[in-house]
């Protein structure tokens, strides 16, 4: 009798134990969930000082951000996975940037722009490995009416479905500054390596807004467009 009383208590503790362990474990789930997709969010994006005066101040600008439509595009859309292993796996990476966002080293346009290619590269390869996956979230192939295109763009994307190519083959610099553009024909764009030799000038507003403009094809109802920046000299690796 006794014995089985003490199993019952044994029994219960066990219950009320696992109860709540249970119960912690949902809250943490949801904490840790919520806390994932609160940095998820433009506004936590554009939070710190490097990404609101340069990164978003040029992504506001092309048609990803504003366009007839009214779908919008943020960052997360297009730099973290949805699935939900790959989307833990880039929250951890993103602590490398926390990192450097500390040491400061991209806190002005001068130093971010001598580091876009290597930035821009590590996307671009990232991309290319996983076939352009972020892209298709919001395009594919089956959904894609090559009828309602320019005759060019049609012709493009039949040639690259049949080719096998990917989004990012083609379609860099559509949510910043277009860099690259003043690259050789040859250059070595997927191989993840830093590369300080090209490097886009530092513009102001009007002509950023103009750069942006020329690359979308878009006529400015203001005043000329200002000639695309230059790359700066090149410098050794």
């Amino acid at each position: 009798m006794i014995r089985r009383l003490l199993q019952f208590k044994i029994l219960g503790i066990g219950l009320v134990a696992g109860g709540i362990l249970f119960g912690a474990g949902i809250v943490f789930w949801g904490g840790f969930n919520t806390a994932m997709e609160a940095t998820n969010t433009l506004g936590f994006c554009k939070s710190c000082h490097e990404m609101r005066t340069m990164v978003f101040a040029e992504y506001s600008l092309t048609g990803h951000y504003e366009n007839r439509t009214g779908v919008r595009a943020t960052c997360s859309d297009c730099h973290v996975p949805d699935p939900w292993v790959y989307k833990f796996v880039r929250k951890v990476q993103a602590t490398n940037e926390l990192y450097h966002w500390a040491l400061g080293s991209i806190d002005t346009p001068e130093k971010f722009e001598a580091k876009r290619l290597t930035l821009a590269k590590n996307v671009w390869q990232s991309m290319k490995a996983t076939d352009s996956r972020e892209c298709r979230n919001c395009h594919s192939w089956e959904g894609m009416s090559t009828a309602n295109q320019k005759p060019r763009a049609a012709k493009q994307h039949a040639d690259a479905r049949k080719e096998g190519a990917t989004c990012i083959d083609c379609h860099k610099g559509v949510a910043h500054r277009a860099i690259h553009k003043i690259l050789p024909d040859d250059y070595p764009v997927y191989d993840g390596k830093p590369d300080t030799r090209f490097k886009l000038a530092v513009v102001g507003p009007e002509q950023l807004k103009a750069e942006i403009a020329a690359n979308r094809g878009i006529t400015l109802a203001s005043a000329a467009a200002a000639p695309a920046a230059a790359p700066a000299a090149a410098t050794a690796v």
